[in-house]
Formats: C-alpha cells, structure tokens, sequence
C-alpha cells in the first residue's frame, strides 16, 4: 500500500512527529553526536550546500522553500563567509606589483 510518505508504520500509518525526534534524539546521543533538533538537519543540509557554492535555486528546492529569494534571505549571514574566502582567493590570484 504506498501510502505517499516517505516513513512509515509497517502497516503504513503515519509516524508521530514527536516519536521520530525522540528517535532521533536517541540515535544521535547513542552515535556520540551532539545534540541536534531533527528539524535543524534541513538548516545545516543548506548551510553546507551554500558554503560549498551549491546555487540558491537549487538549495532551494531540497528543503522544499517556496522561492530562492527565501533560500536567499533566511542564509544570507551564512553566505557571508564563503563571499569572505572567495575575495581572500581572488585577492591571492591577482598578481601584484613589488613596490619599492
């Protein structure tokens, strides 16, 4: 029976929200991880894609955001630091001149 969810019950009953994040909970302590709300792995899922220069329209699209312009302006802080690293990589690229 494909009941259009991605997790389920054997039966094919929905699972509660709250089961699968104390499930979660008790995965990730059990693992050695620190702790971490279920809900932020969509947030840390972008956060990466971002900072390795992943385009916003696509990182978009994964955690299901209405418009890039949302992706845009929830992880512009975010961006930040890679924009930082890019003018630090273009700056070393750019030959300069010894000055005397």
């Amino acid at each position: 029976m494909d009941s259009g969810r991605v997790f389920t019950w054997e039966d094919g009953s929905a699972l509660r929200p709250e089961c699968v994040s104390e499930r979660f909970g008790a995965l990730t302590a059990r693992a050695g991880l620190p702790p971490v709300r279920f809900h932020g792995l969509r947030h840390g899922a972008a956060t990466m894609l971002l900072a390795v220069g992943v385009p916003t329209k696509a990182i978009s699209e994964i955690p299901g955001h209405a418009t890039a312009a949302f992706t845009s302006d929830v992880y512009t802080s975010v961006a930040e630091e890679p924009a930082e690293q890019a003018a630090q990589a273009i700056a070393a690229f750019v030959p300069r001149r010894n000055r005397i």
